[in-house]
């Protein structure tokens, strides 16, 4: 038997790949009456005939929707569908946050079974409120099983549920972030990702810096964050587009938090962790290897070189013209146009008291010696002390200080140039020259910026005030922060 739809203007009927069903009417009286006036025509009783399409149903436990048709009081059904409307959805929110309506289930099922078992009676009967010609059964819901339908679901419970559920979310995506609780009480994550002993060490940089970064306008990157990612960036010399990648912002924002935190720690941590010593300091924790043949060692020096990408900008190249000239004349070996140099002091203790501006790489160690404030420092009958002739001596003499070079290996002979001493060859000295060697190792082992080849964006002077570059200022931060770490190198 073909059946048609009975409402008027429908023209559906039942018809091999429609995919529509066609419903009986209720035996329920009540609900038979409320689809006879929906359908809306005058004197017409349905028969056993009699059929709806399923295209005027909101869903199988909504009532019919008809043209003309009034609305009506809802139903226990309707009642139901829109609980099961609101299940459904906080499922949803759970299966957004990465669990799955069907871990819900199982967590209520845990919590609360009288709940799912009186969700299995509610879907038992509403499955059968409703009957096609596809069905055996076309009884209509039984009043025993209606009264079942007025059975609300326990919200209270199931918020409880997903604010549990949001919270241990809202923990593990905490524990992921780059924040604080993300290196918080695991020292190998603090050294690893910012080179520093221990997060105490950490959080004692921070409690430095964070009044000077309320100029920052940052509104995606916290404080904490910015300083995390600028060590970030010189520990592992990681790209900035890396960066965005792990912090979730634009390269320009790297970018920009990168320069402005080099410069609020060039001059905030900077001096208060590489300073000249005085003598007494000096003396008072000399290591016993100089104890007894160098008592007035004040520091040990020596040059390194970061090559860097490209060649530096016209402006900086002015700034070392003069050096440049100065450096024409002389025959250093090892030199080339392609690298900064560095003239780094330490003092015995093993901590960086002095580094110097980068030149380029042809200016000879004399001259840059000379050109960045180091002979300032000294004060008469002070030591200094170099695993190699660097062509000071002069200068140093000329401060009232003395300038030897010390011996590679016991029982070499020294040599020096006018003006400087031989170095005794004795036991004591025989660790001196690798002192400094040692320090600067150390500083690129753990800040791997420094190992080079440097950007060209950080070859550029930083400020028109300043001729510091940002790589400079980065030299010295990262020796400011080695000089942080419990693990200095003191000469054995």
């Amino acid at each position: 038997m073909v059946h048609t739809c009975v409402v008027t203007g429908c023209r559906n009927r039942r018809t091999p790949g429609t995919g529509l069903s066609f419903y009986r009417f209720p035996r329920d009286p009540d609900r038979k009456q409320r689809w006879i006036e929906a359908v809306n025509r005058e004197g017409w009783i349905p028969n056993d005939g009699s059929r709806l399409c399923s295209t005027h149903f909101i869903s199988d436990f909504s009532p019919p929707v008809f043209p003309h048709a009034e609305m009506k009081e809802p139903g226990a059904l309707e009642i139901l569908d829109k609980q099961e409307d609101r299940v459904e959805a906080a499922n949803a929110l759970l299966f957004l946050q990465g669990q799955g309506s069907a871990a819900v289930g199982e967590r209520l099922q845990e919590e609360h079974p009288e709940e799912k078992e009186q969700e299995a009676i509610v879907e038992e009967s509403a499955s059968s409120s409703l009957s096609t010609d596809d069905e055996d059964d076309d009884e209509s819901v039984s009043d025993s099983k209606k009264g079942k339908f007025d059975a609300a679901v326990n919200f209270e419970d199931i918020l409880k549920a997903l604010k549990k559920e949001n919270q241990a979310l809202r923990e593990s995506v905490e524990k992921m972030s780059l924040s604080e609780n993300f290196l918080r009480n695991d020292a190998e994550k603090v050294k690893f990702y910012t080179g520093l002993p221990n997060y105490f060490v950490l959080e004692t940089v921070m409690w430095l810096l964070a009044p000077h970064m309320d100029g920052m306008k940052n509104v995606r990157l916290s404080k904490f964050q910015q300083l995390l990612l600028t060590l970030m960036r010189l520990r592992l010399d990681l790209r900035n587009q890396d960066l965005a990648y792990r912090f979730g912002v634009k390269v320009g924002i790297v970018t920009r938090t990168v320069h402005q935190m080099v410069n609020i720690m060039s001059s905030t941590l900077v001096p208060t962790a590489v300073f000249w010593p005085s003598r007494a300091e000096l003396r008072k924790n000399l290591p016993a290897a100089l104890r007894t043949s160098h008592p007035d060692c004040a520091v040990i020096i020596d040059c390194f070189t970061v090559p860097f990408e490209e060649p530096v900008s016209r402006g900086n190249q002015q700034q070392h013209q003069q050096q440049q000239r100065a450096a024409a004349t002389s025959q250093g070996a090892g030199t080339s146009h392609n690298v900064l140099k560095y003239l780094i002091g330490v003092a015995p203790q093993g901590v960086v008291t002095f580094v110097s501006r980068g030149v380029l790489g042809n200016v000879s160690d004399k001259t840059l010696a000379e050109g960045c404030g180091f002979l300032c420092k000294l004060l008469p009958g002070d030591i200094v002390l170099a695993s190699r002739n660097l062509d000071i001596a002069d200068s140093v003499a000329a401060r009232g200080a003395l300038f030897k070079i010390a011996c590679s290996y016991q029982g070499e002979t020294c040599g020096s140039s006018e003006g400087s001493q031989l170095a005794d060859s004795s036991s004591e000295m025989v660790s001196v020259p690798r002192h400094v060697e040692r320090v600067i190792s150390m500083v690129k082992r753990r800040y791997a910026m420094l190992t080079g080849p440097v950007e060209s964006p950080f070859t550029t002077a930083s400020e028109r005030t300043s001729n510091l570059s940002t790589f400079d200022k980065i030299v010295q931060v990262a020796c400011a922060l080695n000089n942080l770490c419990i693990s200095a190198a003191p000469l054995e």
